[in-house]
């Protein structure tokens, strides 16, 4: 009785251990704004999370996002409005390019 009780222990210490190292996966989320000046900042929105990033140079990325789908929200500066992409899917270990954003006056 006494080999059965180490060995379940064994088990789950070695379980907790493995767990303590396990990294959440995530991926990314990039573009671009066109034109560059337009917009200076860019929100991805999912459920109760949301990600905030700047734009540099008419580009924009996220990293470390977690797997989902999301809102991207490109917040545009006067006299050009904002613009929603929906249903932007994140996968495990992948960055999705949403391509160029055209933003209109």
């Amino acid at each position: 009785m006494k080999n059965l009780g180490l060995n379940i222990l064994g088990i789950v210490l070695l379980s907790v251990g493995l767990l303590a190292f396990t990294k959440a996966r995530t991926g990314g989320i990039q573009g671009k704004v066109n034109p560059a000046e337009a917009a200076v900042q860019v929100l991805a929105v999912s459920g109760k999370d949301t990600l905030t990033t700047m734009v540099n140079g008419g580009t924009f990325v996220f990293s470390n996002v977690k797997a989902g789908t999301y809102s991207v929200m490109v917040k545009a500066v006067v006299p050009y409005k904002d613009v929603t992409l929906s249903n932007v899917a994140v996968v495990d270990s992948a960055t999705t390019d949403v391509g160029v954003i055209r933003l209109l006056q």
